[in-house]
């Protein structure tokens, strides 16, 4: 990773403990003198933020709702990630594209190829080397899913905050996000870390710590 940044998403349902542990990280590389980025999707801008909103308040069919995602997706990257990666920036995202294919793919029905399609558009030459990266995708260098059965999820939920849309939403939805998840796990196994999200908050750490140790960071 010498001479740019390190790209790191963290994947799951709500309740999975993503958070946590993205906060537990961000403070390892900080204390190895690594300038991190927290970010999430969608939001990370003031625009893609105001998207957010629209997408966790307001109904809409699976088109629309993929394309915000997208557009939320495609101002991040240029307002924050790729700067941040070519300033050598640790950025440490709580989602990023899989969340889209597993949400609004696998759990909404929303056509696989299609997002594919989208990915292509808004990630291809994005990457930290500009113009010059031509049509590669700009990925994650290593890809965090936290997973969990959603009726363990919603035990941790129950009660702690107000529900957004998709959290409303019935159990067989999040079995379809975790089968979503899984799905690009399979895809993209360079990547993708499963991580076991069943287990105590330091049993999860360890793993996460395990995951990373492996790349060879901080």
């Amino acid at each position: 990773m010498s001479g740019r940044g390190v790209f790191i998403s963290f994947e799951g349902i709500d309740g999975a403990g993503k958070s946590t542990h993205i906060a537990a990280l961000a403070r390892v590389f900080a204390e190895a003198g690594r300038d991190v980025v927290q970010t999430r999707e969608p939001g990370g801008t003031p625009l893609a933020e105001q998207l957010r909103a629209l997408l966790l308040g307001q109904e809409m069919g699976p088109l629309t709702e993929a394309l915000l995602m997208f557009a939320a997706r495609r101002d991040h990257l240029d307002a924050l990630i790729v700067p941040a990666l070519k300033a050598g920036r640790v950025v440490l995202c709580d989602r990023f594209a899989d969340a889209t294919f597993a949400y609004q793919g696998s759990a909404r029905g929303f056509d696989w190829e299609r997002l594919e399609l989208l990915e292509r558009l808004v990630q291809g030459g994005a990457g930290p080397a500009g113009p010059t990266a031509g049509d590669a995708l700009l990925q994650p260098d290593l890809t965090l899913w936290f997973d969990l059965p959603p009726a363990q999820a919603a035990q941790r939920l129950q009660g702690s905050r107000l529900p957004d849309k998709f959290e409303r939403q019935p159990a067989a939805f999040f079995e379809a996000v975790r089968a979503g998840y899984a799905r690009r796990a399979r895809e993209h196994p360079q990547r993708f870390v499963r991580i076991d999200a069943t287990g105590t908050v330091a049993q999860v750490w360890q793993a996460v710590q395990a995951s990373v140790r492996a790349r060879g960071w901080p």
